[in-house]
């Protein structure tokens, strides 16, 4: 394994570290008011996308890399704004990752994970500032 290889496993896995132990600081802060999302709460459009969405980029960067040794209930999950078993599946998984509670709903804890550990939010060092599920995603931000 190069040297490259193993920084970047070491960086993610510090990543995802850092949230596990610290939490999420941050001066930024998601949608006032971004719905739940899950069964009994929001279960279709663009926030839905965005757990999916992150969900994948983060099975692809940090389980395909060995970051993450536990597999997803499903490698990939489809982008179709739906809520469903597998999405619900993997949620769960995520939740457990991260330690937090794995009640299969996105409410702030999850959702600030999501968002600082996906592909617009964490960048090795820092919050990289806001992408597109800033809008849609819960979080518990300052």
């Amino acid at each position: 394994m190069s040297i490259g290889t193993r920084l970047v496993r070491n960086a993610a896995a510090l990543a995802v570290a850092g949230v596990v132990v610290l939490g999420t600081a941050s001066a930024a802060s998601a949608a006032p008011g971004a719905p739940y999302l899950g069964y009994g709460h929001t279960t279709s459009g663009n926030g839905v996308w965005c757990v999916q969405h992150n969900i994948n980029f983060l099975v692809n960067q940090l389980y395909a890399q060995g970051t993450i040794t536990t597999p997803p209930p499903y490698r990939t999950l489809a982008e179709d704004r739906a809520w469903g078993p597998k999405t619900d599946a993997n949620v769960r998984w995520f939740q457990k990752m991260v330690r937090v509670d794995q009640d299969g709903v996105v409410g702030p804890a999850t959702g600030s994970r999501l968002l600082t550990l996906g592909d617009q939010g964490y960048n090795g060092s820092s919050l990289s500032g806001r992408g597109y599920c800033w809008n849609y995603l819960p979080g518990d931000f300052d």
